[in-house]
């Protein structure tokens, strides 16, 4: 009950951030696939991502739900970091289990200007702390290679999430998205995930919407092979502040 009632807490707080006059500072076109995109300096949102992930759409009834706050800053024009506070609910036949997950802290830097160079370059890294004392901690990596054209933006993700002890399992994936900005306030695409290490790939689409001191972005992806989950879906709500 108590980690329940501190996630209503920063839920809270988060959305009475709805109404402050600022624009929306790290709008995200996917909801896997980062972009070229880095907070500006001084800037500060933050973000609820509310994930589901369903093994088989068959007994709908077992899933997982993953609940994560999110506080950004941006420490340059170029370099931002962020906290996050993970929850996860687990739904099995009746049964759910709501816990306190863990958190993770990540940093984003961006090389140049966008355009500088054939395509525009991001490293990206996250330290994860796991709430079960027999899971490692892990770090992932990020090289995001992303590139606008008109109103069409094409993003990669190269990642690698490692195990931080001897002998500890790398796993290898990639994210990709494209989209298209229909109108300045909102988007539409496509977005492709996987692991090459677990050979599990998704695909599906993703919408992103930004209606002024606040923004949204929706995604739902669906397995191509028997080792995936058979759907995910994820929302992320922005609010700057």
């Amino acid at each position: 009950m108590l980690f329940k009632k501190k996630l209503m807490c920063c839920l809270a707080l988060g959305i009475s951030f709805l109404f402050v006059p600022q624009a929306h500072a790290d709008w995200r076109g996917y909801v896997w696939t980062y972009e070229y995109m880095t907070m500006a300096q001084g800037a500060k949102e933050i973000e609820y991502y509310f994930t589901t992930e369903v093994p088989q759409t068959s007994t709908s009834n077992v899933n997982t739900m993953r609940h994560w706050l999110e506080l950004e800053y941006g420490l340059t024009d170029r370099w931002d970091i962020a906290g996050y506070l993970q929850y996860k609910q687990a739904n099995r036949k009746g049964e759910t289990d709501f816990d306190y997950d863990g958190f993770k802290i990540r940093t984003r830097y961006r090389f140049g200007e966008k355009d500088k160079y054939l395509l525009d370059p991001l490293v990206y890294f996250e330290y994860k702390k796991d709430d079960v004392g027999s899971t490692p901690d892990k770090l992932e990596s990020k090289i995001i290679l992303a590139k606008d054209i008109g109103k069409w933006n094409v993003s990669y993700n190269q990642v690698l999430d490692q195990e931080l002890e001897s002998s500890g399992r790398s796993n290898h994936g990639f994210a990709f998205g494209t989209n298209y900005q229909l109108d300045p306030r909102f988007k539409a695409g496509i977005e492709a995930k996987g692991s090459y290490t677990d050979d599990k790939y998704y695909v599906g689409p993703t919408l992103a919407w930004a209606p002024g001191k606040w923004w949204v972005s929706s995604g739902v992806v669906f397995g191509l092979d028997d080792r995936a989950d058979s759907v995910q879906t994820r929302i992320i709500v922005g609010f700057p502040f």
